[in-house]
């Protein structure tokens, strides 16, 4: 081959050639892997490494592909990806564009539910605390649910067959398919805003788990969350549960079963009056038996029998009670007397001035200390010599020392 017919091509040609290549050759197929190295940007696309034990391939899956995407793409999650093989010219790399995503091994609805159940968990909406309780008799029931669906009409029958004083409010709304979840929580924020329910009923009959999605859907949750009426959940039968009822501040198996929790049956109604009457009529009947009976003891007692004689009683115990009184009076003033005379006569034998009443005297030296020795007293000193009445002082002429 010469140099003039040699196929010469540029880095962006052969990038083109491989890439059309490989877009005839795996234009759709499911690849299986676990995702990692997982990036979100903010115009919304995804990227992330499709990887198994053995290698790994880049893949793209913009936001157009992610509408009908119900469960979280996340780091670890093994996934089966539809998608198509082809290179970014730019950088020669080739990779996975991505069009449509399931979960392996779980549906995606089954992940999407456990995933928002666990956030809205760890947020508290499921907090047992923070559920009100239901209105025993509202006069106003909110519903929120299809118009023309059957549990309307359940719900419309138990209030009629059990107390047709209860006014019910019906906002009409789509309970299943596109954008049915925003009108449910645009609903129960409006019956808020117009404060005439006292208790809200949101649900709808039964239906399959895709049937019943639209109340597994985050912005219902939070509708109901922040709802200042007590929401009752009543979607789908017994066995089915959505987000709505765990956030809810109650939750009914059914809608007919919502109906009868917040209307109060007539009959029941009337029974309890009956009840409570006949409970009312034997206590004020024993009442009156019990006092009745009180006043017959106290008619046959001595007091109405013989009042003069209690009454003398009473005096002579009165009198009684005086004279002991008076007498232990005069015993203990009597007593008290002694121990005082007592305590004087101590006194006055401890006190010095009683000393110097029987003729003695006491001494005090120039510096005004009692003398009891002549040491340090010279001659010419004064002293003073204290007697029982009045003070003597003298001049020192001579002082004898005992030998």
């Amino acid at each position: 081959m010469t140099f003039e017919t040699r196929q010469i091509l540029s880095v962006s040609q052969l990038n083109r050639k491989i890439r059309l290549l490989l877009e005839s050759q795996y234009p759709g197929l499911w690849v299986e892997g676990e995702i990692s190295n997982f990036k979100k940007h903010s115009s919304g696309h995804i990227y992330f490494t499709l990887k198994d034990e053995n290698a790994q391939i880049s893949a793209a899956f913009f936001s157009q592909y992610q509408r009908g995407l119900r469960f979280e793409l996340k780091e670890g999650l093994k996934v089966l990806a539809y998608c198509r093989v082809s290179i970014y010219e730019a950088r020669g790399q080739y990779q996975l564009y991505v069009e449509r995503i399931e979960p392996k091994g779980v549906g995606a609805l089954q992940l999407a539910f456990q995933q928002l159940k666990e956030k809205l968990e760890k947020e508290g909406l499921f907090r047992e605390e923070r559920k009100r309780p239901i209105p025993r008799f509202p006069g106003t029931v909110g519903v929120v649910t299809s118009p023309t669906g059957a549990a309307i009409h359940d719900i419309l029958n138990v209030v009629n067959r059990r107390f047709c004083g209860t006014q019910l409010l019906l906002y009409p709304v789509k309970v299943q398919g596109e954008g049915a979840a925003e009108e449910i929580a645009a609903a129960i924020e409006a019956m808020n805003r117009l404060e005439g329910a006292e208790v809200l009923i949101v649900g709808r009959g039964g239906g399959s788990l895709e049937d019943l999605w639209e109340f597994n859907e985050e912005v219902v949750a939070r509708a109901v969350y922040h709802s200042r009426i007590p929401v009752i959940s009543a979607v789908g039968h017994e066995t089915d549960w959505t987000i709505c009822d765990l956030v809810a501040d109650l939750r009914a198996p059914t809608p007919s079963a919502a109906a009868e929790l917040v209307v109060a049956s007539r009959l029941e109604l009337e029974q309890k009056v009956r009840d409570h009457g006949v409970r009312l009529r034997d206590a004020l009947w024993n009442i009156w038996k019990d006092h009745q009976e009180r006043l017959a003891e106290l008619a046959a007692s001595a007091a109405f029998r013989q009042p003069r004689y209690l009454l003398d009683q009473f005096a002579e115990r009165t009198d009684d009670l005086s004279r002991r009184l008076q007498m232990a009076f005069k015993t203990g003033l009597s007593f008290k007397r002694q121990s005082c005379q007592n305590l004087t006569g101590r006194l006055n034998a401890l006190n010095p001035l009683g000393i110097l009443e029987r003729g003695y005297a006491v001494t005090f030296g120039p510096a005004g200390k009692v003398l009891k020795s002549v040491q340090g007293i010279t001659a010419g000193d004064e002293i003073t010599t204290r007697l029982h009445k009045g003070s003597l002082v003298s001049k020192v002429t001579e002082v004898i020392k005992e030998k």
